[in-house]
């Protein structure tokens, strides 16, 4: 959620970056639930609230999130959902696929994607492999990877570090 410290902290040091970020809430985690809702309805209130600062920004608009976050972003862009469209994507571990079940991927739609789109994956993320996001990378013309060695699904390394500034700097060399 959008009060959670690790996404404080990466929208801080992405703002500190010159980056605007706008965080929300999906309706489920709003109303203190646990189960996400249904794809359509994550799908709409991602576009509801793109729409909303759309109406307010001028200049390139990227979307993204952490995990799901990401992955309904990307969703929402292979089905022409936002507009304007993104100038790119940017996902802070994608999960590629549930722990442990390598067979139910979470891939089809992107390759209907045609913006730029930056994949940032922790070696020890249990939702894909290395070697997984790499064959993914290859099939993907679009798409950047960036390996956060010894990160977890939060790109959270062994010495309990939260997201690197250097990684940050990345993302907006990247966006630029």
């Amino acid at each position: 959620g959008s009060s959670h410290p690790w996404m404080r902290h990466v929208a801080s040091e992405l703002e500190s970056r010159g980056v605007r970020v706008v965080t929300f809430d999906f309706p489920y985690m709003a109303e203190g639930r646990k189960l996400p809702d249904k794809g359509p309805v994550l799908e709409e209130a991602f576009a509801r609230k793109w729409a909303e600062v759309a109406a307010t920004t001028t200049g390139p608009m990227y979307a993204g999130g952490k995990s799901m976050g990401g992955r309904i972003a990307s969703q929402v862009t292979a089905r022409g959902g936002f507009a304007p469209i993104p100038s790119g994507l940017v996902f802070f571990g994608y999960p590629l696929h549930p722990p442990g079940k390598p067979e139910m991927r979470r891939d089809r739609h992107l390759p209907d994607i045609t913006v730029p789109m930056l994949f940032i994956h922790g070696t020890k993320d249990p939702f894909g492999t290395r070697e997984e996001m790499r064959e993914l990378i290859d099939e993907l013309p679009t798409s950047t990877l960036t390996i956060v060695d010894g990160g977890d699904h939060s790109l959270v390394t062994g010495r309990g570090k939260p997201v690197s500034g250097d990684l940050l700097d990345g993302v907006c060399r990247w966006m630029r």
